[in-house]
This record gives C-alpha cells, sequence and structure tokens, in this order.
C-alpha cells in the first residue's frame, strides 16, 4: 500500500518549518501525491516539506533525497528541510561534511563548531526562462507585476529569482501590514509563474538585516522557508540595499545568509530541532485510497 504505509519516520523543525524525514534507502518506491497528502492531514503528521531518502545516485553523495510540499507536489530545494537531514545522518555515520543529490542537484552541507548546519545551496538564477516566468524579463531585479489598483497597488515590482526553486521577492515596509494568507495563493499560482512561486514579503531593517515572511509554493503559510531566506537575501544585495551576508529573520526564527562572493554560492545557517519519531499507520491511506 503505497511507500509509506507503516513506514517509520522522524519529526523535526528547522526554525520553525515543520519536517518530516523518511528513510527509504533499504528500499522503498516513490512516494505519489495522494499519499504524501494523506501523510501531512490531520490524521496523520502535519508537515510543511517531506524529505524522503533513498539510495545515492551518484558516487560520493550520503544519499539522493526527494522533497514533497504538503499538498502532494514536489519541490526541488528546502533549506530548513536539508539541515534536519544533514543532522540525521551525521549523527548516523559520524560524518561531519556532507553531500546529497535533489532532483535541483548535488548540496554539502557541514557542521559547525555551534551545532548549527550550513547548507551550500548553490548559486542563483536570474535568467527568466531559469526561474521560469511565461513571459521575457531582461531585468529580473524587480518585474513588472503587481497587486491592488493601478494607481495604488497593494504590492508590487517583485524581484524573481530560482534557488533551485522559484522565489517572487516583495519589498515592503512592514511584512505584517499585509494579508499574506489572501494575497499568497493569488501571486502563488498567478500565469507569470509556469510552476508556481514561493510568494516572500521582505523588509530591510539594515545593511545586515532583513525580516521576511513567506507564503511557500505547495505549502502554504510558514514559519520558516530556507530557500525565500536566501532568495531574499540575493534579491536584496542585487539591489545594492544590503551586504552580502545578512542575518534574515523569519517568524520562526533567525538565520545567517552568506551569498559568497567567490563563487556566487549561497550558504544558509541555523539550527534544527528533533521533535519525535513515529510510524504511519497504513489504516491512514487506505482512507485515502492509495494504490
Amino acid at each position: 500500500m503505497g511507500a509509506l504505509a507503516n513506514q517509520s519516520f522522524v519529526k523535526m523543525n528547522g526554525i520553525g518549518n515543520e519536517i518530516v524525514v523518511v528513510d527509504l534507502r533499504a528500499g522503498g518506491g516513490k512516494i505519489d501525491a495522494e499519499e504524501a497528502r494523506a501523510a501531512a492531514s490531520a490524521d496523520g503528521t502535519p508537515y510543511d516539506q517531506m524529505m524522503a531518502l533513498y539510495p545515492p545516485r551518484t558516487q560520493g553523495t550520503d544519499a539522493f533525497i526527494r522533497i514533497y510540499n504538503n499538498d502532494g507536489s514536489e519541490a526541488g530545494a528546502c533549506g530548513n528541510g536539508m539541515r534536519c537531514v544533514a543532522d540525521l545522518v551525521s549523527r548516523e555515520n559520524g560524518k561531519s561534511n556532507l553531500t546529497f543529490e535533489t532532483t535541483a542537484g548535488i548540496l554539502n552541507c557541514w557542521k559547525g563548531v555551534d551545532g548549527q548546519f550550513t547548507v551550500d545551496m548553490g548559486p542563483p538564477r536570474f535568467k527568466w526562462n531559469e526561474i521560469p516566468l511565461a513571459e521575457e524579463f531582461r531585468d529580473t531585479r524587480a518585474i513588472e507585476l503587481q497587486i491592488g489598483p493601478i494607481d495604488r497597488p497593494v504590492l508590487h515590482s517583485p524581484s524573481v529569482v530560482s534557488m533551485g526553486n522559484p522565489h517572487a521577492v516583495f519589498w515592503v515596509d512592514d511584512v505584517n501590514a499585509h494579508d499574506l494568507a489572501r494575497l499568497g495563493p493569488m501571486l502563488e499560482n498567478h500565469p507569470i509563474f509556469p510552476e508556481r512561486a514561493n510568494i516572500t514579503l521582505a523588509q530591510i531593517v539594515s545593511r545586515d538585516h532583513i525580516i521576511i515572511r513567506t507564503w511557500e509554493r505547495g505549502a502554504g503559510l510558514t514559519k520558516a522557508c530556507g530557500s525565500a531566506a536566501c532568495a531574499a537575501a540575493v534579491a536584496a544585495a542585487r539591489l545594492r540595499r544590503t551586504n552580502r551576508k545578512v542575518k534574515v529573520t523569519l517568524p520562526g526564527g533567525d538565520l545567517v545568509i552568506d551569498w559568497r562572493e567567490k563563487d556566487d554560492h549561497v550558504l544558509m545557517t541555523g539550527p534544527v530541532e528533533f521533535e519525535f519519531a513515529g510510524r504511519f499507520d497504513p489504516a491512514l491511506f487506505a482512507k485515502a485510497r492509495v494504490p
């Protein structure tokens, strides 16, 4: 009955980003959308993202990881989830430096002396067809997109970037002054984003500090989205509104984002927290009619 029936899991979080990790390295098929939704239901273990570990596909990597949003869709990147996986695998094999493969590419992770993990999220992508957008914009630091009246838009001119998944960052004076629960779904599904998008409100505090809130593609409002923090930091630096290394404050806590100048890679550092371990009840998937 699917890949998750009677499967053990670990529930964790990365500054409030709710993560479920399932280890399918010993055998297990691809998780289908209905199965992922059932696992995230109120009768299951609600999560923002599920990280499914599979045997390595590429030599030198510790595991291949598929990332599922709670609506059953797949994501290419989840920085908070990667830190959770790195923590678990590091405890298992004793390594402080780990390498994982996702559908978005190879990611390196390492443990600092403070116990926090850093994830190398790779270089950002700025070309309109790499993000992707439905039409060409030569300058993705600000594209023509707005919500509200033409002469007084509520949100407008977002910066867009891909961090393995598409992000739109709207610059605001106060991230709490907008109803992101209402605006997020409209913008996530806007025709300009053929693969939908993560929608972030970003507030510049100083050259070293940004505050954000994010409506996450496929997951909704979240206490933290690591790739959104990376996208906001990169977008702010591109506009020369901040330095390349900043603290990003999210509803669940702080991340340090460093857009490394020597190779353009984005490094994300933050904590992880273990919550509990469990096992999925097969009845959960029978109820959802998972084949």
